[in-house]
């Protein structure tokens, strides 16, 4: 693959991803195609996305040791050191929910752009990122219906809707040193996006009735920066192991409010708009909360990789315009994969020998914390990695399926299948970017 064709491949890559994003916040009342409803996505920053290598998602997501020379890290940037080949990588996803309560339940799915990356390697022991990762996105429409003996007093029987959308972004600039066995690495960038939420009270008495909606537009933008660290240790012919961790502090980004107060009246088809009040690019910030990860992996060589992370981020300390959410306090994740290939060598004549297979589990708490309830997430995984022939360049899959909240106390449980397909190409000759050339 040429140098023209990697920036070509970048500069696609970048364009749909901003359309991808863009259609996540589009404006509107009704649910819209290609539209995951999720009631808790209405809280903190929406419904966290996994911006995660795809063969690492195959393990469970046991990003916080894993160093791959012909893969990008994001999760860690103190990989960046072990990588030999200026990579290329994009992906996408599809899912599949089903939402289900104590009386009902119903789908809902999406399908869309997950991460654009380009990893290159600087010197023997220096690397560097950069890309396009999602943070968040957010999208849920619900109602409920006050009526009888629960209906609004001075209203009567209505409609709350409660509805939102938006999405958060990250675009990175990371850079990983190795001495010795120790590699440190750290990624800073901007992270960007809007979200809307909106509150309605609709009267279904009569068509000619008041109603009321109050809608807050907020645009965030702002630097954010993770660190993270390695150790490798050969523990004999076969056999090495490596530990990582990465952190990030509690940051702040800046934000700006629009608020709008609207009163309508419904005459059949047809509404009658009027804005009782506007308060309009009101200052603040987003404060995101400290989060840590540990993890360790033992690798054979050219054979297998078994591993283990942890994970917790600090929810109670997040703040929108200096008010908190319902959050857990401190929410955890517990992982475990591995990877086995059959025959990583260059002889090896079976295509299927050669393709290399992943399963992993998780188990932890959701940010997200209702009615004094805990809510559980956890999901198996699996994958593969399906390469080209002759080259180091490869087609990555990740099945996960899993579950996550409650129906208890009235709350929701989602039942979900990701699906996630992407592709990692790896640049020779004078693709090798900060090679020194050799003649004879």
């Amino acid at each position: 693959m040429s140098l023209n064709l990697g920036r070509y491949f970048l500069a696609f890559t970048i364009f749909t991803y901003g359309a991808a994003s863009a259609q996540t916040s589009e404006s509107g009342s009704n649910p819209v195609s290609n539209r995951q409803n999720s009631p808790y996505s209405r809280y903190a920053i929406g419904d966290l996305r996994s911006g995660t290598n795809i063969a690492i998602r195959g393990m469970g997501s046991i990003s916080t040791a894993t160093a791959d020379p012909f893969a990008v890290n994001t999760d860690n940037p103190a990989s960046y050191a072990s990588l030999v080949l200026t990579t290329y990588e994009a992906a996408g996803e599809a899912s599949s929910h089903t939402l289900r309560t104590q009386s009902r339940s119903y789908n809902t799915g999406m399908a869309t752009l997950s991460y654009v990356n380009i990893g290159i390697p600087i010197s023997k022991n220096l690397g560097m990122a950069l890309g396009l990762r999602p943070t968040s996105r957010m999208y849920y429409n619900v109602q409920d219906s006050a009526v009888g003996s629960n209906a609004v007093p001075g209203v009567g029987n209505a409609l709350r809707i409660y509805f939102g959308d938006g999405s958060i972004n990250q675009a990175y600039l990371g850079f990983g040193g190795k001495v010795k066995n120790f590699s440190l690495g750290f990624n800073f960038g901007y992270m960007f996006g809007s979200m809307r939420n909106t509150s309605a009270l609709v009267n279904i008495d009569t068509t000619q009735a008041y109603n009321s909606e109050v809608s807050r537009y907020t645009r965030v933008g702002g630097l954010y920066y993770n660190l993270g660290a390695m150790y490798q240790a050969k523990l004999d012919t076969h056999y090495t192991l490596r530990i990582g961790a990465k952190f990030s502090m509690s940051q702040s980004l800046n934000a700006e409010r629009d608020e709008y107060w609207i009163s309508y009246v419904g005459l059949g088809s047809i509404s009658s708009y009027d804005t009782v009040n506007a308060v309009l690019q009101t200052k603040g910030a987003l404060v995101l909360p400290m989060t840590y990860g540990i993890g360790a992996q033992l690798l054979h060589t050219n054979k297998w990789t078994l591993g283990v992370d942890f994970s917790n981020t600090s929810w109670g300390d997040f703040r929108n315009f200096g008010k908190s959410d319902s959050l857990q306090a401190n929410a955890y994740r517990v992982a475990v994969g591995g990877e086995f290939t059959p025959d990583r060598s260059v002889t090896a004549r079976k295509y299927f020998s050669k393709v290399t297979y992943r399963l992993g589990f998780y188990y932890g708490q959701d940010y997200v914390r209702l009615r004094n309830t805990d809510m559980n997430i956890y999901a198996v995984t699996a994958g593969a990695s399906l390469p080209f022939r002759k080259s180091p360049d490869r087609i990555h899959t990740a099945l996960e399926l899993g579950s996550r909240g409650s129906i208890a106390n009235g709350l929701v449980k989602e039942n979900f299948v990701k699906f996630t397909l992407g592709v990692s190409l790896n640049a020779f000759g004078n693709d090798r970017w900060f090679v020194k050339r050799k003649y004879d």
